[in-house]
């Protein structure tokens, strides 16, 4: 069947993929490992392992966890860390080994670890020492049996490793104090693991790889159950859409953190894939460090959010960087501001390209096509082997231009929640499309737009208002760096719209704010209410999370 988003589709991309290039995620990895053996696979403060050795150490990992653990095919694996050398390594190792991972934010509060620990059945946590305290609280209350723990500078080789974890550990006193029973460090694991020993798993399309949580900010975290043939036909999808611009020994740089979808496919799977060197930076909310680190590299390709977009365009010196090696700038997980991809080209001379995705699809499902020349507003079309509808509360297809929720269905979209049969009904329709619970329309062409998720649309007087276009239209005022929009409730109208600002002018005032919405929103769109922020609040891969205003909010009036 044609769609009308093929005819989009850049020079040399395939309307569908063969899903059969590949049994398994492993299958990607071995080939990466021999071909590009003496290239840098992952590098981190100053460090770097290539892929030759990344395939060795991975290997004694997936024999500790075979032979010294006694785990079998199947078992989940916990991994509880920034992005740091050791991810890699952990993560390559368990899906050799055939375990199952279960990817955890780092920042977890004690209830958020336990219910994840618990959910996914995990025997084993490979955990940062940072972390340790946490789950110092909760382990007792928890099936995990095995306890790996590890320093940032675990790896980084002598003497580096020991003056980064005593700086982290007792000068800036990163790490509190914990105690736990038991546990082995993660160097004398790679120590114990016997590269020799390791025995190779058989593995297929229907082998679940990733337990990938999400819905924790709409309530209960829940477990995307992805299989090793999500992934690989995700993997085959997105790099079929990058070939056109990715030639040999591309530098990735790579601040998202490993244990997020975007990151894990796109920089662990994809780009690894092409035999990139991925750069991982630790801790990207320390901007000048972070642009420091870019000063080192001649970098071909970046994958952000548009938070970090804007961190970066609003730092002199990343504004001073040379970015003639710059190909690629991939926008995701969260919706691509014009006044920041505007920025972006006009600082980098590339443009931003929006791509769209959820943990549920792997994540890619649309990407614009890489020969775009300007921002376009749009998250792009469906890439290969996919099919978008948009429908409407009825489950109906609605006409292209007609508003509605946005359904996905591909090789790459999950098989359900792990253990929650009435979570996937809601959201998989009979004849296997995902419903996003994203509102959006298609054009002529092809491509979507997000108009908003259904959950944050605001209802004025009838009317239906998108926060992202609420926002998206404020940001572009020069003394504004971020903006959220929130319904509040309003005795006339329903519901009015309230705005989060955190400005770069003191001097701007409530007013002016409000006077600059007015020339760009229609009536009741226009802000009632504008409250500066020093910082907006955010989750882990720096999305503005308007639910955590919303509570605010409400905690006001109860």
């Amino acid at each position: 069947m044609s769609y009308p988003w093929y005819s989009s589709y850049q020079e040399g991309v395939p309307q569908e993929i063969n899903l059969n290039e590949y049994s398994s995620i492993v299958d990607v990895l071995e080939q990466s490992f021999k071909n590009y053996s003496s290239r840098k696979a992952f590098s981190c403060m100053g460090k770097s392992f290539t892929y030759s050795e990344i395939d060795e150490l991975s290997r004694k990992f997936a024999s500790y966890l075979q032979n010294d653990l006694g785990l079998k095919k199947g078992a989940t694996v916990a991994l509880m860390m920034p992005n740091i050398l050791q991810y890699p390594i952990a993560l390559f190792g368990a899906l050799r080994a055939g375990m199952v991972i279960a990817n955890v934010n780092p920042l977890y509060t004690d209830r958020e670890l336990e219910h994840q620990l618990n959910d996914s059945n995990a025997e084993v946590i490979i955990i940062f020492k940072n972390s340790c305290h946490i789950l110092q609280k909760i382990k007792s209350r928890t099936n995990v049996k095995h306890i790996i723990v590890t320093g940032i500078g675990d790896l980084l080789g002598f003497p580096k490793s020991l003056i980064v974890n005593f700086v982290i550990e007792k000068v800036k006193k990163m790490v509190p104090a914990w105690d736990i029973e038991g546990y082995k460090s993660f160097n004398d694991v790679l120590a114990a693991g016997k590269a020799e020993n390791f025995k190779p798993v058989e593995l297929n399309h229907n082998d679940v790889a990733f337990l990938q949580y999400t819905g924790g900010t709409t309530g209960v975290a829940k477990g995307a159950i992805l299989t090793h043939g999500n992934i690989v036909a995700n993997m085959i999808q997105a790099r079929a859409w990058i070939k056109p611009v990715i030639t040999d020994n591309e530098i990735i740089i790579t601040p998202l953190p490993l244990y997020h979808i975007f990151s894990l496919t796109a920089n662990c799977f994809v780009f690894s894939s092409v035999g990139a060197e991925n750069i991982l930076i630790t801790n990207p909310r320390d901007i000048p460090g972070f642009v420091k680190e870019l000063t080192k590299h001649k970098f071909t390709s970046i994958t952000g959010v548009n938070t970090l977009f804007n961190a970066l365009l609003n730092n002199e010196d990343f504004r001073n960087l040379d970015f003639s090696s710059l190909k690629l700038a991939l926008g995701g997980g969260m919706a691509v501001q014009k006044a920041v991809a505007q920025k972006w080209k006009e600082v980098t001379g590339k443009p931003l390209i929006e791509a769209y995705g959820l943990t549920e699809t792997s994540p890619a499902a649309c990407i614009n096509p890489l020969d775009i020349p300007e921002y376009n507003g749009m998250i792009g079309v469906p890439i290969s082997s996919t099919i978008v509808k948009i429908l409407d509360d009825d489950g109906n297809e609605v006409a292209s231009g007609e508003s509605g929720e946005l359904a996905i269905k591909g090789p790459q979209v999950m098989s359900g929640y792990y253990n929650r049969q009435d979570e996937t009904d809601k959201v998989m329709t009979k004849d296997g499309f995902f419903k996003t619970g994203d509102i959006a329309i298609m054009d002529e062409k092809g491509f979507f737009k997000i108009v908003d998720r259904k959950k944050d649309m605001i209802l004025v007087s009838g009317f239906n208002v998108y926060p992202n276009e609420v926002e998206d239209a404020v940001v572009g005022h020069p003394d504004i760096t971020e903006a959220a929009a929130i319904g509040v409730p309003c005795e006339k109208s329903g519901e009015v719209v309230k705005l989060f600002v955190v400005k770069s002018n003191k001097s701007l005032t409530e007013d002016d704010v409000i006077s600059h919405c007015r020339t760009v929103l229609t009536g009741y769109k226009i802000p009632k209410f504008v409250e500066f922020r020093d910082e907006l609040p955010k989750s882990n891969v720096g999305k503005i999370l308007r639910k955590d205003l919303r509570n605010e909010e409400k905690a006001k009036v109860s």
